[in-house]
């Protein structure tokens, strides 16, 4: 056994060992950043298969194997395991050289790097937000932040004069951003792009790439997992 679409949760078999010439990505299908993962690994057309984790109900051999018990995590041929979206990626790009992802000017790398610590500061209002209006908390003060925040992105992109992040092809920093946008419709947050137009012109630009139309779901769907996660009853196995 190796690929699985539906879940693996407690009680389930291990997984058989991971074939030689490919990797195994452990992840769950709608989580932002195991998508980053499934983006990279698309993008490079690296040989992979996908086990998805209940993540409310963690098989034993998946927490021997991550004992964080997050997802996304790779698993070698060789046994050994990678955990954390950014250095996931990160590797992929370092053992799979074709197709680099990354820059290979150490200035332009550090660029991206310091990018990505900052959109860090901007993921966590994609949660805060929608759990402030489910609890009928005003959520405008948040709302502003993070319109602040995704300005400051758009004046990168300004001072680029670029499409992308990375210039005018798609590279890492794109696809380690890219999830959190996908899911903004979903969690009625769209109109915060409206005074943004080159981030919003860079969105429409991602929808276009092949990799992302291949890992993307649609927003109803999105729209119908996260009810069920924020009534507290994930159900990972929506729409298989």
């Amino acid at each position: 056994m190796a690929a699985s679409q539906k879940c693996l949760g407690k009680g389930s078999p291990a997984p058989g060992p991971v074939p030689k010439d490919h990797i195994r990505l452990y992840s769950m299908r709608f989580c932002p950043f195991a998508q980053r993962t499934r983006l990279v690994l698309n993008a490079k057309g690296i040989k992979h298969d996908i086990v998805n984790i209940n993540l409310k109900n963690k098989p034993d051999w998946f927490l021997e194997k991550n004992p964080l018990g997050l997802v996304p995590a790779l698993e070698t041929p060789s046994g050994h395991v990678i955990y954390e979206s950014p250095i996931t990626c990160e590797y992929l790009d370092e053992v799979y050289p074709e197709k680099k992802l990354l820059p290979s000017d150490p200035f332009e790398r550090a660029q991206q790097k310091m990018l990505l610590e900052h959109f860090s500061k901007v993921t966590p209002y994609f949660y805060k937000i929608p759990v402030g209006k489910t609890k009928g908390e005003d959520v405008s003060a948040l709302e502003a932040e993070l319109k602040e925040k995704l300005a400051q992105f758009n004046e990168t992109l300004v001072n680029k004069k670029t499409k992308l992040f990375g210039g005018d092809s798609i590279t890492m920093i794109d696809y380690m951003m890219w999830p959190w946008f996908e899911r903004m419709e979903m969690i009625d947050l769209k109109h915060c792009l409206d005074d943004t137009p080159r981030l919003k012109k860079w969105a429409e630009h991602m929808l276009e790439d092949p990799t992302v139309k291949a890992t993307m779901f649609s927003t109803d769907t999105y729209k119908v997992f996260y009810k069920s996660y924020m009534e507290g009853n994930p159900d990972y196995d929506y729409g298989l």
